[in-house]
């Protein structure tokens, strides 16, 4: 098996089919007010989500914070209307071999969700507790939104092709590779590797949305990757066709959350076109002028995210913490309000 091939192998087993850990209780025992998704605020500013759910009646629980896997893990206890799971270990710096355990512990206080992660070394020592709290995510509306019933405002330009007005860099303490040429948005890193951060920042917009349809172009080489994320939230992965991400992580997808229909991507090096539209939560994807994502579902935020509550508005976001691409041509048609 080839480096590639082992490599999706690996990330696949972590971060989609992720083994359960400990032994799950009965979703009898969990409060009823618990369950259900959550958008957690951790006193570390890390961005953080969270669902309690049943399978087969047992309790079990997603959680991502940040770019971390987000399991299933096993709900191992509940005491005084508290829950209490694991996650997977953390390490607690990148390339260290040295592991951090990370135990949850959830409920709700006067009507409010609060928790505590703690992260303990895993040889002993020193370790951290970030205290959280929780916003409740309404359910999933049970019928996709009728899109031929949907009024969009005029699309207004997000790039002005002469500098990054209207945009900054989400983290200040990193290295800003972004720059506009030849009136192309131009990511430069050294990075050539698809772990997932990296020391150079990423661009997103001073403006925040609510739902849209946004028309979008890139350029991407051969073994690079970036994405394109909606509200902050939802990740249209920007490979080409020929990359070593496929299908669910693949050029045309919602991140781990949504395949494509069919691989409509084009060859490294080539300019491509996503239009990606996003209405109550239901994502549509046109790569290249082929429908590829058809008014689907996303639930929960995809990995790296920045911002995990998709009842607010939030920005158009750009990966620049991986590899090196080119962008252009981005404009954003803002859903009307049935009240307007």
């Amino acid at each position: 098996m080839n480096s590639s091939k082992q490599i999706i192998l690996i990330f696949l087993f972590s971060t989609l089919v992720a083994p359960l850990r400990g032994e799950s209780v009965a979703i009898s025992l969990v409060p009823e007010e618990l369950r259900g998704d959550w958008s957690l605020e951790m006193d570390s500013e890390e961005p953080a989500w969270m669902s309690i759910y049943e399978e087969g009646g047992r309790a079990m629980v997603r959680m991502r914070v940040y770019v971390g896997p987000e399991g299933p893990y096993a709900i191992e206890e509940v005491k005084d209307g508290r829950v209490r799971f694991s996650l997977k270990k953390k390490r607690r710096a990148k390339g260290s071999q040295e592991f951090l355990k990370q135990t949850v512990e959830v409920g709700i206080t006067g009507g409010k969700l609060d928790g505590v992660l703690r992260r303990v070394p895993e040889k002993g020592g020193e370790g951290e507790a970030v205290a959280f709290t929780g916003i409740a995510i309404p359910p999933m509306p049970s019928t996709p939104p009728d899109l031929s019933k949907v009024r969009f405002g005029h699309p207004i330009s997000l790039f002005n092709r002469k500098d990054l007005t209207g945009w900054r860099p989400h983290e200040e303490d990193k290295i800003n590779g972004w720059r506009v040429e030849d009136g192309l948005l131009i990511n430069a890193t050294p990075k050539t590797d698809f772990s997932a951060t990296g020391d150079h920042a990423n661009l997103r917009t001073e403006a925040e949305f609510e739902d849209f349809w946004l028309h979008i172009e890139f350029l991407i080489e051969a073994d690079r990757n970036s994405g394109v994320y909606l509200r902050g939230m939802y990740e249209a992965q920007v490979v080409d066709r020929d990359s070593r991400m496929q299908g669910i992580i693949g050029v045309g997808s919602i991140f781990s959350r949504i395949a494509p229909s069919i691989n409509a991507g084009r060859p490294p090096g080539e300019w491509q076109s996503y239009d990606l539209t996003l209405v109550d939560r239901h994502v549509t994807v046109v790569l290249n002028g082929v429908k590829v994502v058809d008014n689907q579902p996303v639930i929960g935020p995809t990995g790296g995210a920045i911002r995990t509550n998709p009842m607010a508005p939030g920005p158009i976001y750009l990966q620049g913490d991986h590899t090196s691409v080119k962008y252009r041509d981005i404009y954003l048609a803002p859903v009307i309000p049935d009240s307007e």
